[in-house]
């Protein structure tokens, strides 16, 4: 009888070490799971011709040069777009969009800005990605700074540089110009984080 506890007490103890190692992992999985940044599809700005809050002149036309990385998280076919937009009104400085900014919210942001704000430039990239691929796209364009920013006298509204994914649909006109239509990936619903800066306008 001695012998059959014994063994009991043998086969109790390595039970209940296999269970703290399985809760170990568990426990580490819990607190060692990957950010946001690493679960989403990410864009990065890795250079640029203007830096965040540069004051750009009213009514001047402007040449614009950004170079973004697109890290996938999964397989994404569509757009990349360069966009310089102008909100004509609200508190831009509140939006939050900086490079350095926690990319949660500014995505958030970037998706409020990019429904209510309007293109004065822009350049777009066909893109196709998958799981892991780090893709560095080189955007270039023009883009006209309006005479006035904002449109209620209020001194609100802003200027921003943005680059974002999305859906993109091409309108052939005859004896015109082809057209490309691109419907941005709402970040939440693709797992996508656009990325983005804040500028200024002077006179």
């Amino acid at each position: 009888m001695r012998t059959l506890t014994g063994m009991g007490a043998v086969h109790g103890r390595v039970a209940a070490a296999f269970l703290a190692a399985a809760l170990g992992v568990t426990l580490a999985g819990c607190f060692d799971a990957p950010k946001l940044e690493d679960r989403w599809t990410r864009v990065d700005i890795a250079g640029a011709s203007v830096q965040p809050f540069q004051s750009l002149t009213l009514g001047a036309r402007e040449s614009i040069a950004v170079s973004v990385d697109v890290t996938y998280r999964s397989i994404l076919t569509g757009f990349a777009v360069a966009d310089l937009r102008v909100l004509r009104t609200g508190n831009a400085g509140a939006m939050g969009i900086t490079p350095t900014a926690s990319r949660l919210p500014m995505a958030q942001s970037i998706d409020s800005l990019l429904a209510n704000s309007e293109t004065v430039g822009r350049a777009t990239r066909a893109v196709t990605g998958w799981d892991h691929l780090i893709q560095r796209i080189d955007f270039s364009f023009g883009a006209n700074i309006p005479t006035v920013i904002d449109s209620t006298g209020g001194g609100g509204g802003g200027l921003f540089l943005v680059c974002y994914l999305g859906a993109g649909e091409e309108l052939r006109r005859l004896g015109m110009a082809d057209s490309l239509i691109v419907t941005p990936f709402g970040s939440a619903e693709y797992m996508v984080l656009p990325v983005g800066m804040t500028l200024r306008t002077a006179p």
